[in-house]
């Protein structure tokens, strides 16, 4: 299944350099607002050392990660959502994504100037949010507008209005619609408005190696579960060093992998991610899946036959399947089970589907 992240913010808090570290291109990082017009995508493999583990025991052609795609947009402005900077141009790029990046300065720069004139962090997630909740309050009056003229009795017609309604109201009132407690169903109604503030947010802290050690993100009103610190600057720099010094350049930061790598985990655990494996001869994959899909979604994912005939699958644990240097030790020790269509997928399952169209 696919996985989209925009990268958001204001002009010149680092999102270019960012995705040129995520992503290892070189797109335009210049010192002035809107140097990104176009969206640029990069692919970003999702880091995982289970492949290599496994790929240790099982002989496989090619090893392929999970992927993120990453799309880096321009800078946004006070006003956006009236037209101001790119504008509406800006939004709509947002709406294609999962979920939403927000990267936010806490550095210190002479030579980069911050659009604002200052470093002030609270402020800069002040306008996003703003510009992106009166984005969504103009996206509801205008279907409120629209099914108003549908209504004439329609009693389908006045559920949605009034789900629609309540969405208007907590807008009004400063509230994203992803703090907003909906049932499924209203959810679901308010899917295909593809609402800006419903869409899960990450706030990446973008510093230097102070903030790396240091920085709290209560400080400025976020949750630590909902916010990674990263130094754009620093990733950079890793991306430039081999192996060896890589290691020791992160053992002086106190860390134990790249900041991007858990950048990317944190991407996953926010939108409530897992993944599983196939495993052999022509290629070893993840695969990525929402939590609790069972056998035959899982299998979906592949291949939508593999999900219609779905029959069972032969499921272990990564774990089981190093430990038994293969499938034939882990069949014969015993930990390959048949599992059936209700079978909930677990995070390292790996699996042979058995399916019939």
């Amino acid at each position: 299944m696919g996985l989209s992240i925009g990268i958001v913010g204001l002009p010149n808090v680092g999102k270019s350099t960012l995705f040129n570290a995520l992503t290892r291109n070189k797109v335009d990082a210049q010192n002035y607002p809107f140097c990104t017009i176009d969206p640029n995508v990069g692919i970003v493999p999702v880091p995982d050392d289970r492949l290599d583990q496994l790929a240790k025991v099982i002989p496989t052609k090619q090893v392929v990660p999970a992927v993120v795609e990453f799309i880096d947009i321009a800078g946004l402005v006070k006003g956006a959502a009236t037209g101001e900077g790119l504008g509406n141009k800006f939004l709509a790029h947002i709406r294609s994504c999962d979920a939403i990046a927000e990267v936010i300065r806490v550095f210190s720069d002479s030579n980069v100037l911050h659009v604002e004139g200052q470093i002030n962090p609270v402020s800069d997630i002040e306008t996003i949010k703003t510009e992106l909740i009166l984005a969504d309050l103009e996206t509801t009056r205008k279907r409120i507008e629209k099914l108003s003229k549908e209504l004439k009795g329609n009693s389908k017609v006045r559920e949605v209005i009034e789900v629609v309604n309540k969405t208007e109201a907590a807008l009004d009132k400063n509230i994203p619609v992803r703090d907003l407690d909906l049932s499924e169903k209203e959810k679901g109604v308010l899917r295909d408005l593809n609402l800006l503030t419903a869409k899960p947010h990450l706030y990446i802290i973008n510093g230097d190696e102070e903030h790396l050690k240091n920085f709290d993100p209560k400080s400025v009103d976020l949750k630590p579960n909902e916010t990674t610190i990263i130094s754009a600057k620093i990733e950079g720099e890793l991306n430039e060093l081999d192996t060896n010094d890589k290691k020791e350049y992160l053992n002086e930061l106190g860390q134990k992998e790249p900041g991007l790598n858990l950048l990317v985990k944190k991407c996953f655990d926010l939108l409530g991610l897992q993944t599983y494996f196939t495993a052999g001869e022509k290629e070893i994959k993840a695969w990525t899946i929402k939590k609790g899909f069972t056998a035959p979604q899982a299998a979906g994912v592949i291949h939508g036959d593999f999900e219609r005939g779905f029959i069972k699958a032969e499921t272990v644990n990564y774990l089981d399947l190093i430990e038994c240097k293969g499938w034939n030790g882990a069949r014969t020790a015993g930990k390959v089970r048949l599992e059936g269509k209700d079978y909930v997928v677990k995070d390292g399952d790996t699996m042979i589907f058995k399916f019939n169209v």
